[in-house]
């Protein structure tokens, strides 16, 4: 019995199948049938699964190579984003972003949009300087920046191929201080959400609706030198205090990455959570929404008034932001987003009842589910919101005639057209 990461969902494709180098996967293609590609198993829902062949590329890792003219590393795509980061950092080198994950794939994660936080920063994806493939023929095909497929694949949703490798843009690397901020209000924050999530280079505000005040706010704020000042206070919030060089913020548990303003290098303080550690809560379901960034006061008004309906089910929300793109299939295409998260307790039954109220309440903000993350959006209300879903949709199709990376969750969100 296989399941994602958190336990929550279960595959239901009677074969699964290990892929360690490309020649397994051409191998895994040959043939007819439908399959799909399972990574380090980080969605939520069926998106990844088939009625055929799971092809797992979770061994398709490393494969490093830098080049330091072009600023681009190579990386196999089931790598995870922690060990890549390692290996940049201990070469100088550091990607624009991390999710708050670093257990993720590269592959994976970037296929579904995934996005770490910073109003100036942009999803991972967009980090991405080419993208090698198997075709549903068993062929090797790569695709780049300014080729005519690139802006659809880039967020791929698996609907096309198996990506065995990436390029990745790189940058000289840098140190991070996180910390974190109590006490702000509703009041405070709405007023002026660009100042909340604008405070540092990535920014993320943890909630649970209570109407007495957010939360808590953690700013991650890039250094040009290690003694870097920060403010105590943030739109009324104060910063915590620090004793015994520990911080004073136990918020999620003693798998999270150092608080309290310690600056350190890129990749142990953009995420949230220790590679060594089991991240998050672990037995969970998610579910994300992007809206614009311009609608973030209302759109969070909407949600907090159905804090009676959302609280029972839940364990935390967390509030991040994202610069626009041009990929097609990115939550932050053509405009800057705010991400409404939700880390759900291990409730089916009454988080598929409360979404559909979440989803009315933010659909005058033309809301963008997150393509790895439960929701109960159908084909019509995606494309609603996704102007560019027929076109990728094209893409797909042509590239995948016979439908062999079709399966029920892809036709049910228009991403493909039934069989």
């Amino acid at each position: 019995m296989a399941r994602n990461w958190a336990g929550t969902y279960e595959y239901r494709a009677p074969r699964i199948e290990p892929a360690r180098d490309v020649d397994d996967v051409r191998r895994l293609l040959q043939g007819t049938g439908p399959v799909h590609t399972l990574g380090t198993r980080h969605s939520f829902t069926d998106l990844p699964d088939t009625p055929g062949t799971l092809i797992d590329v979770s061994g398709l890792v490393g494969g490093f190579a830098l080049d330091e003219d072009a600023r681009t590393v190579t990386v196999a795509a089931g790598t995870r984003y922690g060990d890549l980061a390692i290996w940049l950092d201990e070469r100088g080198w550091a990607l624009h972003n991390l999710g708050s994950l670093p257990h993720i794939s590269v592959g994976g994660a970037t296929s579904t949009g995934t996005h770490g936080s910073g109003n100036g920063n942009r999803v991972l994806t967009t980090a991405v300087r080419g993208i090698r493939f198997i075709g549903a023929d068993g062929e090797p095909r790569e695709v780049r920046p300014g080729d005519p497929d690139f802006a659809a694949l880039a967020v791929g949703v698996g609907a096309f191929g198996v990506i065995v490798s990436l390029d990745l843009a790189v940058e000289p690397t840098y140190r991070v201080r996180q910390d974190v901020y109590r006490g702000l209000t509703w009041e405070a924050f709405l007023a002026d959400p660009d100042a909340i999530t604008g405070a540092g280079y990535s920014v993320s505000v943890f909630t649970e609706w209570d109407a007495a005040s957010v939360g808590h706010v953690w700013v991650k704020t890039r250094l040009d030198a290690d003694d870097d000042p920060v403010p105590d206070a943030l739109s009324g919030a104060v910063r915590d205090a620090v004793a015994g060089g520990e911080p004073l913020t136990p918020v999620l548990g003693d798998n999270i990455t150092e608080q309290g303003g310690v600056p350190g290098p890129w990749n142990v303080r953009l995420p949230h959570f220790r590679l060594d550690a089991t991240p998050s809560y672990g037995d969970e379901i998610q579910t994300e929404y992007f809206v614009p960034r311009t609608d973030a006061a209302a759109a969070l008004a909407a949600v907090l008034a159905l804090a009676p309906a959302i609280r029972p089910h839940l364990l935390v929300s967390e509030l991040r932001t994202a610069a626009a793109d041009d990929l097609w299939l990115s939550g932050a295409y053509q405009r800057d987003f705010l991400a409404i998260h939700f880390t759900w307790r291990n409730e089916p039954s009454g988080v598929w009842e409360v979404l559909p109220l979440i989803e009315s309440a933010l659909a005058p903000f033309a809301p963008r589910p997150h393509w790895g993350k439960l929701h109960r959006f159908d084909a019509a209300r995606i494309a609603a919101v996704h102007p560019r879903l027929g076109d990728a949709r094209a893409v797909f199709e042509r590239l995948d005639p016979d439908g062999r990376f079709v399966n029920e969750h892809l036709v049910r969100v228009g991403l493909r057209d039934p069989r």
